[in-house]
């Protein structure tokens, strides 16, 4: 895969000529696609915010019009993964440029498998901040000078992705410094109102 390629997105920019001050990305998760997190753009209505809705880059081999950031059945070398990483960080470091908006006031989310890649990539970029929603951790996370805040929310009650993952997450994170905000919810593998509420109340503190 060649840093030409780039990801599609659903793109929902201010209303009535109001300036993007902020980006808010969020990454869908394994066998969805863009469409499956659009909607949360109303729900959280969050003033002076551009929001950026990416499709994984391969299609899922058993979902119709789903799609993958890695191969999940490939563990724990992930096939694609390095591709979908590259392919993800090329897009993420070009929006700037396109955009108008600096990564210093992007915040980055994703849900499940695209919480992994957010808590992935994201470590290593200056971003405003960030967001696993169902997520987990797929590799060990090293030590770095300066990393963004962490929000990560889980169901006690997920099977698909267990709340032992959501909890190893923390503690690696917090262990290398990382500032982790953490909270569960009964639910399962979903994005509940009070989780949903939690998110806004994070992305608001981090841009007050």
């Amino acid at each position: 895969m060649t840093s030409k390629k780039t990801l599609d997105a659903i793109s929902l920019m201010p209303q009535n000529g109001a300036k993007c001050e902020y980006l808010l990305l969020m990454l869908h998760g394994w066998g969805a696609n863009y469409q499956d997190l659009a909607p949360l753009a109303q729900m959280l209505d969050l003033p002076g915010f551009g929001y950026l809705f990416p499709n994984a880059p391969f299609p899922h081999y058993q979902a119709p019009g789903g799609r993958a950031w890695y191969d999940l059945e490939n563990s724990p070398n992930f096939k694609l993964l390095t591709s979908s990483q590259e392919l993800l960080l090329d897009w993420l470091t070009s929006l700037p440029s396109q955009t108008g908006v600096p990564l210093e006031r992007t915040i980055m989310a994703g849900f499940s498998q695209g919480g992994a890649m957010t808590l992935d990539l994201g470590l290593g970029l200056p971003l405003a901040g960030l967001c696993s929603l169902s997520g987990y951790l797929h590799y060990e996370p090293q030590p770095l000078e300066e990393t963004p805040p962490v929000l990560i929310v889980h169901g006690t009650q997920d099977r698909v992705v267990p709340i032992a993952s959501a909890r190893q997450a923390q503690e690696k994170l917090t262990a290398i410094g990382v500032n982790v905000k953490y909270q569960e919810f009964n639910m399962a593998h979903e994005i509940q109102l009070p989780a949903l509420e939690l998110f806004q109340a994070y992305i608001k503190g981090i841009i007050d």
